[in-house]
């Protein structure tokens, strides 16, 4: 019977505020609740929630834990009541609703995958958000069909980058915008078909050119505020408009005659809050589809860097700086 710590090191700010707070403290030790698992966290991915959370702007959902960190990997160390015993021992990535930047982390069963041998387990770690986050906004809520084109903002974060991989592997034509030449040109080499630098070229009037002056069959947009009409600017007929974040503001003035005269669709979604019956057919139908590509070697996903949990103050500032492609890791000895 395996023995474990009462307690263990994570990274739990008392307060809000800046980067300085994510320091090592003791924590008690997870239990795995009937239906999950306790996982011996190696690794978990960084992302725009977590920095949000630390401001004081996005708090856990009820009953979430306050340590931040929304996707792990590692080896299943614990089950809960009704967990299949075959899951023991076995090395999964996993969605959770926070505390991943922890030694141990629970986990809906129902949420783990298996950790592709293709993949180390920092790699597996980068997966979960990212990939269940475009899964269910662009394939799912946005209908995406092969053959389609599709604008994605951020081109080269860690959404953006995964919407590249997914998309191109399943068909879509992806268009992407960058802050830079540099990132376009990164963008174009992940995959993108089209890269637009939105500081130097105006992103509506360059879709519409490279779309023969159709626009695309779906946005899928992070910024919100003023970028919204733009985006309603750049879509087909019958275009699908998925909004999952607002970084330039959640208000947004909508143009209505041409939602109507394009009979354009406006939809989003957050994931954290759903519960793990939504997020299990999620991982299922990512099972199904998505992993047979990143066991062959077809998806890999685009990592920025590693840091020690210890160093998670500097992964931040690494992310607010606004200097990474790909995804942020932060790795637990």
């Amino acid at each position: 019977m395996t023995t474990f710590p009462p307690h263990m090191t994570a990274i739990d700010p008392a307060e809000a505020g800046g980067p300085e707070l994510l320091v090592p403290v003791q924590r008690p030790l997870p239990r795995a609740a009937p239906g999950e698992v306790l996982i011996r966290v190696a690794a978990a991915g960084v992302n725009r929630p977590d920095v949000v959370q630390r401001q004081g702007f996005y708090p856990p959902p009820p009953g979430a834990p306050s340590i931040p960190g929304l996707e792990i990997a590692g080896e299943v160390a614990a089950l809960g009541e009704g967990v299949a015993p075959a899951m023991l021992g076995m090395k999964v990535c996993a969605l959770v609703s926070g505390g991943g930047y922890a030694e141990y982390c629970a986990a809906p069963a129902g949420q783990c995958l298996p950790v592709p041998a293709s993949l180390s387990l920092i790699e597996a770690a980068a997966l979960p958000e990212t990939f269940f986050t475009v899964w269910s906004n662009v394939f799912q809520r946005g209908a995406a069909q092969a053959g389609e084109t599709i604008l994605v903002h951020g081109g080269t974060s860690g959404i953006g980058t995964t919407a590249i991989l997914l998309g191109r592997a399943l068909g879509l034509n992806v268009i992407v915008t960058a802050g830079s030449a540099a990132k376009c040109a990164r963008a174009l080499e992940i995959g993108a078909a089209h890269a637009i630098d939105y500081r130097a070229q105006d992103f509506v009037a360059e879709v519409k050119t490279l779309t023969g002056g159709r626009g695309v069959d779906l946005v899928l947009d992070m910024v919100g505020g003023d970028y919204v009409p733009r985006n309603l600017a750049c879509l087909a007929e019958d275009g699908r408009h998925v909004s999952i974040a607002a970084q330039r503001g959640a208000d947004a003035q909508i143009p209505l005659w041409p939602i109507m005269r394009k009979r354009l669709t406006l939809t989003g979604s957050t994931l954290r809050a759903r519960d793990a019956a939504f997020k299990a057919g999620i991982a299922g139908e990512l099972r199904a589809r998505v992993w047979p590509l990143i066991e062959s070697g077809e998806l890999r996903p685009i990592i920025d860097g590693d840091f020690p949990l210890t160093e998670a103050a500097d992964a931040h500032r690494r992310m607010e700086a606004g200097d990474h492609v790909g995804k942020i890791v932060l790795t637990v000895a």
